[in-house]
């Protein structure tokens, strides 16, 4: 019997009733296991111990968090929102992404994703978007939840991004108050939203697959065609590596 594909996905850490908790938002694993048709395997905010992870999988999906990157990962000066950080995190994701490019394994960055993606490229975040002069706010507001992560902006795409989507422009959600300010080495811009923040990212020259989206695709992605193609190329991505072997 074939072994099954298996995404991993860098969870956070928390606490809950005072108990430390690992997690992350379960629609993150149902579009691996629906939309990339992978097995989704969580991957615990254990510091670098958490490399020998990349062993195991096809692929990485790094998702969204309520949590900020600490601006120390990139000289960014005192933090904006001290309230909102998760160290034990930070020094998972930053090293498994630098690794995970390193060595081909198929990435896909969401959210918290791309701006991780970017600080450990050597890129640097706007830490209040909503506050920069000629920025939206780009934050999801109140209300439930289909609200928030409701239709919201228009985004301009380009280069693999676009080939993937079959389209220049599509609308997207937004649920973000940080974004890419000078972007990573080896990253080219391939969204942006009207008002100039940066939504999407890939890296050409990358081994394998490298795409960063400061929306949330996974929300609800299997009602939207352009989710559905962008888990769709990353999981043939994953699908290559794992038949070529890792």
């Amino acid at each position: 019997m074939d072994t099954p594909m298996i995404v991993g996905i860098p969870v956070c850490a928390r606490t809950v009733n005072e108990m430390p908790v690992h997690q992350t938002p379960a629609r993150y694993a149902e579009a691996v296991l629906g939309g990339v048709e992978a097995l989704p395997m969580l991957i615990p905010p254990l510091g670098e111990r958490m490399l020998a992870a990349l062993d195991h999988v096809d692929g990485l999906l790094v998702p969204g968090s309520p949590s900020n990157v600490h601006p120390s990962h990139y000289d960014g000066g005192e933090s904006e929102t001290p309230d909102l950080h998760d160290l034990d995190r930070d020094h998972t994701t930053l090293p498994l992404i630098r690794a995970a490019i390193a060595r081909g394994v198929p990435l896909l960055a969401i959210c918290r994703g791309i701006q991780e993606l970017n600080v450990a490229l050597g890129g640097s975040l706007i830490q209040r978007v909503h506050i920069r002069d000629g920025r939206a706010d780009h934050r999801g507001g109140p209300g439930p939840l289909e609200v928030r992560y409701g239709v919201k902006h228009a985004v301009s795409v380009t280069g693999s991004l676009a080939r993937i989507l079959g389209a220049g422009s599509i609308m997207v959600n937004s649920i973000h108050g940080q974004a890419i300010d000078r972007l990573g080495a080896g990253l080219v811009v391939e969204a942006t939203a009207p008002d100039g923040t940066i939504e999407g990212v890939a890296m050409p020259a990358a081994k394998n697959f490298v795409l960063g989206l400061q929306w949330h695709p996974e929300w609800a992605y299997a009602g939207n065609p352009h989710s559905v193609a962008i888990f769709r190329a990353f999981g043939d991505a994953c699908r290559r590596t794992k038949a070529q072997g890792g």
